[in-house]
């Protein structure tokens, strides 16, 4: 992606330079983007809000920097627009003081119409596809993949806010071990599924599966376990017998299970690809690619010797003649280009999976496919509890189930109470979902990617420290502010000049600088700093400036600042897929 200037102060700062070295006879400038990205913010609020380096212009101009800052400052304080107080050097530094009276108007005009939110930020971008959310059929769904989730559909958000043409893809996992022995254990204890909640249940069933054969492990049973796991593997492959009718049917109820999060998250999926689906032509491609010599046979195995690029032997196809997770993930990558025509790939999926997607695209390459270079492996850090790691083969997890249903309890008992006998239960509940997506989804994202998460629902459901619901409580609080006015007069939006009202209406116009940096580094968690940063201003704003009980011309001034703050913070947690309640 090219990232495009969209800061509409620094922009103005972009035409002051323009116009100098115009004047200074040089007629081409071609350099803004690189101009734009120096441009910062002094140290102290009260020398200036936004500061240039003026090295980059010294050697254009062969000036001193610190005789090139005076001299520019004398020549851009004749020409610079109203929404400049004052510009000045300090040394080798160009300072820019706003004046806040004068940019505020039309700067919450723009929020106010939604013309803000409709910015180009990239003036190059490439057609992609986000691979995100795999989870196993077979296997509960449980608070660690909340994780994957919520950063893919945040990154998705993102990169389509920013203008970016996204196709949102996932790819569960519904053949494999882990399925066989479910499908064992059902069929060994004759179990029967309940009526509602198979999914749930299923996933129960691949815990005590996996418990039962780690216990057996050992002992005479152990060879014989593993015979009928085999057995069901390759019965499954012919697509016929009672396993089969077996899988598909209780595939069917993962599927289903997902699906159900999938809405109660509020995402949304374009493709869905699944690993069975990828299983026979994989194993194809690997054939076709074994006959041309470029795969090679190993002790019965097939695969790539990737020593000389420190990547290992690259298997494809294990001497029993099954495919792997790297076949699949081959033809994958194949299928997902030529059948989309998208023109990159990002697979959103944990870290331990690194060397195996280094693996893959290096091999990808060496086969010829052009698009590997295009294929790009985003990872992140597990979820922990406070105990501790979490297993699904151990059954030492929080539920998604169990973790909803445990959430907007809490909430409704914490902060809902109050509402109790003023709002419906349809009402209670539908907020109760919001406060605790919002709680999750926050939470996921707040934290870089690369670094490890401790889930603490109590820590999440704040509302006075860094959580989605202190952001969600903020937006809340000011809409009853907003609400209880009868009007809010836009004409008076000049008398905004103290530092406060500046700082807020400073951070506010920074907004798409964070997505832009957000969007190119795939970080969400630069969104939320940012957010949890604006609503620190906020409250610090609000504390010390009333609103209700001042003079019209600074009440309907403030009440037009906070009313186009919430709508800049509403559209921000959106991009989070948060979504506001009014009341809290």
């Amino acid at each position: 992606m090219k990232r495009k200037a969209s800061n509409s102060l620094k922009i103005e700062i972009l035409e002051l330079i323009r116009l100098y070295l115009e004047n200074k006879g040089e007629s081409t400038f071609n350099d803004e983007l690189s101009l734009y990205k120096q441009i910062g913010t002094p140290p102290k609020w009260e020398n200036g809000q936004l500061a240039l380096p003026m090295f980059h212009l010294s050697k254009i101009l062969k000036m001193k920097p610190v005789e090139l800052a005076s001299d520019f400052c004398e020549f851009a304080n004749d020409k610079k627009s109203s929404h400049f107080e004052k510009i000045e050097n300090l040394g080798p530094y160009t300072n820019f003081h706003i004046n806040f009276s004068s940019f505020a108007s039309n700067f919450l005009k723009n929020i106010e119409s939604k013309e803000f939110f409709k910015k180009e930020l990239f003036s190059e971008t490439l057609k992609t596809m986000i691979e995100y959310s795999q989870p196993n059929t077979h296997k509960e769904l449980h608070v660690g993949h909340m994780r994957n989730l919520c950063l893919g559909n945040s990154i998705v958000n993102l990169l389509r806010f920013s203008g970016v043409e996204v196709i949102a893809a996932t790819y569960p996992g519904d053949v494999g071990t882990h399925v066989a022995k479910t499908l064992w254990f059902l069929k060994k204890n004759n179990l029967e599924a309940p009526s509602e909640n198979k999914g749930a249940w299923l996933g129960e069933q691949y815990s005590k599966a996996n418990a039962l054969l780690e216990e057996q492990r050992g002992s005479e049973l152990e060879a014989k376990n593993r015979e009928e796991l085999t057995a069901i593997l390759k019965k499954l492959k012919t697509q016929t017998g009672e396993y089969y009718d077996l899988w598909k049917e209780t595939r069917q109820w993962s599927i289903s299970l997902m699906k159900h999060f999938y809405t109660w998250a509020d995402v949304d999926f374009e493709h869905w690809f699944f690993e069975s689906e990828v299983d026979k032509p994989s194993l194809k491609l690997v054939d076709e690619y074994l006959e041309k010599g470029f795969f090679k046979v190993d002790d019965g195995a097939v695969g790539i010797d990737l020593s000389d690029h420190k990547l290992g032997f690259f298997m494809v196809k294990k001497s029993d003649g099954n495919g792997l997770y790297s076949t699949k993930d081959l033809e994958l990558a194949r299928k997902k280009f030529q059948d989309f025509k998208i023109e990159k790939s990002i697979y959103i999926v944990d870290e331990r999976q690194s060397l195996h997607f280094k693996q893959v695209f290096k091999t990808l390459e060496l086969m010829g496919f052009e698009q590997a270079k295009l294929c790009e492996h985003l990872s992140y850090a597990f979820v922990e509890l406070t105990s501790g790691a979490m297993s699904s083969r151990k059954g030492i997890v929080i539920t998604l189930d169990s973790l909803i249903q445990q959430m907007e309890k809490t909430i409704q008992e914490r902060y809902l109470e109050k509402y109790k006998d003023e709002w419906e239960s349809e009402k209670i509940q539908s907020v109760s979902k919001m406060i605790a997506n919002g709680a999750i989804k926050y939470g996921m994202c707040r934290i870089d990617s690369q670094k490890k998460i401790i889930f603490d629902m109590d820590e999440w459901l704040r509302l006075d420290g860094n959580s989605g619901p202190y952001l969600q409580y903020t937006y809340a609080r000011i809409r009853s502010i907003c609400d209880k006015a009868e009007s809010i007069n836009p004409e008076y939006a000049k008398n905004l000049s103290s530092d406060k009202e500046g700082k807020l209406l400073f951070k506010m116009n920074s907004f798409h600088d964070v997505i832009q940096e957000a969007s190119l580094k795939y970080s969400p968690s630069l969104l939320c700093n940012y957010l949890y940063d604006l609503c620190q201003d906020f409250n610090s704003f609000y504390a010390d400036h009333p609103i209700m009980n001042q003079e019209e011309s600074v009440k309907h001034a403030r009440l037009y600042l906070i009313d186009n703050f919430s709508e800049v913070l509403k559209e921000g947690l959106s991009l989070l897929g948060i979504s506001c309640p009014t009341r809290m």
